[in-house]
């Protein structure tokens, strides 16, 4: 039996911040112009093995994330979230403090992710998707009722799409292109529109170009 090849270490390019509290698991990158752990709160930020943390992002202390973590250029992490295995943040994406993300989440790029969100497993978020928490902006103490968007198990948000604070989007659903979803969205729904409305089931949906006759299949 072969002897087992030992991880590569960190790379840490030009440039580059890594405070000394920042815990990185073996082969990592960390691009360069990149700041890791020095903003924030005074605590750990803890990454798993196999990161990928491409230039200009910002990662704030008191951050756990998973393993195989990649992350465009120019993402900005703010502090105290939790973020799963196998979790991709596109280009100029903000995600800020408190958010959960789970396991195999994709971010595409210019996406804004506001504190005390949830973005479930196998959640997909499609570019230019903005997520809101504030339903009484105006007020002078509107930081004392925020209320996060909840993105379920494998759903679906499509490029440029707004939903509103506190709106649960259920498993396996799926939000149209541009559309503002002012309500929850029930599990296996397909929504389009401004507000988005229901207009048929997610097991209608057929693959045009016959790859699958079920191209969103229930999750396992």
């Amino acid at each position: 039996m072969s002897a087992a090849v030992p991880a590569a270490p960190l790379a840490v390019g030009g440039w580059s911040i890594v405070d000394e509290r920042v815990q990185i698991g073996p082969g990592s990158t960390v691009e360069e112009f990149c700041v890791i752990g020095r903003h924030g709160p005074d605590g750990a930020t803890t990454i798993g093995a196999g990161a990928r943390i491409r230039s200009h992002t910002i990662v704030y202390a008191g951050n756990t994330v998973g393993d195989r973590f990649a992350t465009g250029h120019s993402v900005l992490v703010r502090e105290n979230n939790t973020i799963g295995d196998d979790v991709s943040i596109g280009s100029l994406t903000v995600v800020e403090h408190h958010v959960t993300i789970g396991d195999r989440v994709r971010v595409h790029s210019h996406c804004f992710i506001p504190e005390y969100s949830v973005l479930a497993d196998g959640a997909w978020i499609g570019p230019r998707v903005t997520l809101t928490n504030a339903p009484f902006p105006r007020c002078p103490d509107v930081s004392k009722c925020m209320k996060g968007v909840t993105i379920g198990r494998d759903a679906r948000v499509g490029a440029n799409a707004t939903i509103l604070p506190g709106v649960r989007i259920g498993e396996r659903a799926l939000i149209g292109a541009g559309a503002v979803v002012t309500r929850d969205v029930p599990p296996g729904v397909v929504v389009i529109g401004q507000a988005a409305r229901p207009v048929k089931s997610i097991d209608d949906l057929r693959c045009p170009a016959g790859l699958d006759h079920k191209p969103y299949p229930p999750a396992e």
